[in-house]
C-alpha cells in the first residue's frame, strides 16, 4: 500500500502527483475533468427523454455525482488521518477492497476511462477543426484524420507538462473556456430558436417502442458520462496536506460552473431544435452547409472548444503518465534529470501518438466511448464511492445513510449493465457505415 512517506513514494506519486495545490487549484482541476465539451450533447439526450425526464435526470445525475464525489473525498481524507494517504484509484481499491480488485478491475476500468476520454477529445477537436475549414473554405478538400494529427500535434507539446499540479494555471484558462463556449452554443441556440430560421419544434418522443427504449438508456449513459471524472483520488493527491475541506470547496467552484454550463446548454439546445437535435449541438448551428449564426459567431465557438478540448485532453492524460513514469522513471534520480526527462519525452509522445492514431482510424470511436463510459463512469463516480464509504465508516444498517448509499450503487451498476447492452446495439446499427479513416 502507498502511503506519502517520501522515501516509500514511487516516481510517478513523486513526480506526476505532486501535493502541492490549494483548493481553488483543485476546483480547476475538477472543472476541466468535469465540465468538457461532452456537455454539448445534453440536448440529444434530452431528445430521447423529454423535458420532464431530461431534466429530471440533469437533477438526479448532478445530486448524486456531488454527493459520491464528496463521500470518495470523506474516504480519502480519513485514510490521510490514519497515516495512508492514497494517491490513486487503484489503491484505495486495495487497502478498501483487496489488492486484486485494485489491479484487475479498478486499475485497468480507470485506465481505459481516462485514455478512451484522452482518444474522445483528440477526435472532436479534430471535428471542430474540420468545422472550422469546412465553413472557411467549402471546397477544400482536407480530411478528418489530418486535423486529428493537427490535434495531435499540440497534444505532444502540452503531454510534457511534468506533473497534475503544473496544469493549475491552464485549467484555470480551460474553465473560462468552457463558460464561453457554453454561453456562445445557448446564445447561438436561443438566437436560432426565436428566429425563423431554425427548424419547427418537435419535442414528440420516438413512436418505436426498441428505438424509445433504448434510446432512453443511451441518453442515461451520456448524461452519466457527461458527469463522470474517474480521476478524484488523482486530483485530491494534488493537494498540499493537510487535505481536510479542501476537496469540498474545490467541489463547490466546480459545481457552480456545472450548473450554469449543463443546464444552459441542455434547455436552451432542446428548446429550440426539439428532437432534432444532434450529437453535438453546435452541428445544428448549420443546415445544409448554410450557417444559421453569423459565420464568424460559429468559427468563434468553435476556437474555443478546440482550446478547451486540449485542456481536457491533457488532465486525462495525466492516469496514464502516472503509469508511465512509475514504469520508466528513477525516483532516485532528479526529476528533470537527463536519466528522467528522456524516457519521459519518449514514453508520453508515443502514448499522444497511439491516441492520435486510434481516433485518426476510428472516426465513430463515440460508439466505443459509450461502452467504456457505460463500463467505466458508472463504476467509478456512481458505484465505488458509495461503496468505499459503506466500507470504511460502516454506517448503521438501520440507518437512511446506508441504505441511500446500497440504494444508489443497485440502481447505477443496473443502468451500467443496461446502457452498455445500448450501446452495443447502437454499434451494431452504426457498423455498416464504420470505415478506418473515413471523412466523417
Amino acid at each position: 500500500m502507498d502511503t506519502v512517506e517520501k522515501d516509500q513514494l514511487d516516481a510517478g506519486a513523486q513526480f506526476v502527483l505532486k501535493s502541492r495545490g490549494s483548493w481553488i487549484h483543485c476546483g480547476y482541476h475538477l472543472t476541466t475533468s468535469i465540465v468538457a465539451p461532452a456537455l454539448l450533447s445534453l440536448p440529444f439526450a434530452f431528445a430521447s427523454l423529454g423535458w420532464i425526464a431530461g431534466v429530471m435526470c440533469l437533477v438526479i445525475g448532478a445530486l448524486v455525482t456531488f454527493y459520491s464525489y464528496n463521500l470518495l473525498s470523506l474516504v480519502l481524507e480519513h485514510h490521510a488521518q490514519l497515516g495512508h494517504r492514497h494517491l490513486r484509484f487503484r489503491d484505495m481499491a486495495n487497502d478498501i477492497l483487496g489488492p486484486r480488485w485494485g489491479r484487475y478491475y479498478v486499475g485497468p476500468i480507470q485506465f481505459l476511462v481516462c485514455y478512451g476520454a484522452v482518444v474522445g477529445s483528440t477526435l472532436l477537436g479534430g471535428q471542430c477543426m474540420k468545422a472550422i475549414y469546412v465553413l472557411s473554405n467549402p471546397d477544400g478538400n482536407m480530411k478528418l484524420y489530418q486535423f486529428v494529427m493537427i490535434f495531435g500535434c499540440l497534444m505532444l507539446i502540452l503531454a510534457q507538462i511534468p506533473s497534475f499540479h503544473s496544469l493549475r494555471h491552464i485549467n484555470l484558462v480551460s474553465l473560462i473556456l468552457c463558460l464561453a463556449y457554453s454561453a456562445c452554443a445557448t446564445a447561438g441556440s436561443i438566437y436560432i430558436g426565436s428566429s425563423s430560421k431554425g427548424p419547427k419544434k418537435d419535442y414528440s418522443l420516438s413512436s418505436d417502442d426498441d428505438s424509445r427504449i433504448f434510446g432512453i438508456f443511451n441518453a442515461l449513459a451520456i448524461i452519466a458520462t457527461t458527469f463522470g471524472n474517474g480521476i478524484i483520488p488523482e486530483i485530491q493527491a494534488t493537494l498540499a496536506p493537510p487535505v481536510k475541506g479542501k476537496m469540498f470547496k474545490g467541489l463547490c467552484v466546480c459545481y457552480g460552473v456545472v450548473t450554469v454550463t449543463f443546464f444552459s446548454v441542455a434547455i436552451s439546445g432542446y428548446w429550440a431544435f426539439g428532437n432534432q437535435a444532434d450529437g453535438l449541438i453546435l452541428t445544428n448551428f448549420m443546415d445544409d452547409g448554410k450557417p444559421l449564426v453569423p459565420k464568424w459567431f460559429i468559427l468563434m465557438t468553435n476556437a474555443f472548444t478546440i482550446l478547451q478540448l486540449s485542456a481536457v485532453a491533457v488532465v486525462y492524460l495525466q492516469p496514464t503518465n502516472e503509469v508511465l513514469e512509475r514504469t520508466f522513471a528513477d525516483p532516485k534520480s532528479g526529476e528533470f534529470s537527463l536519466r528522467n526527462v528522456v524516457p519521459r519525452a519518449i514514453s508520453r509522445s508515443l502514448s499522444v501518438v497511439m491516441a492520435t492514431t486510434i481516433s485518426a482510424m476510428l472516426p465513430f470511436f463515440g460508439d466505443i466511448n459509450a461502452i467504456i463510459g457505460a463500463f467505466g463512469f458508472m463504476p467509478l463516480d456512481f458505484v465505488l464511492p458509495v461503496v468505499f464509504f459503506n466500507l470504511t465508516f460502516k454506517p448503521s444498517k438501520k440507518g437512511l445513510l446506508f441504505w441511500l448509499n446500497v440504494t444508489i450503487a443497485v440502481v447505477f451498476a443496473t443502468l451500467g449493465v443496461i446502457a452498455a447492452v445500448a450501446a452495443v446495439r447502437q454499434i451494431s446499427l452504426d457498423a455498416k457505415t464504420y470505415r478506418l479513416f473515413a471523412n466523417v
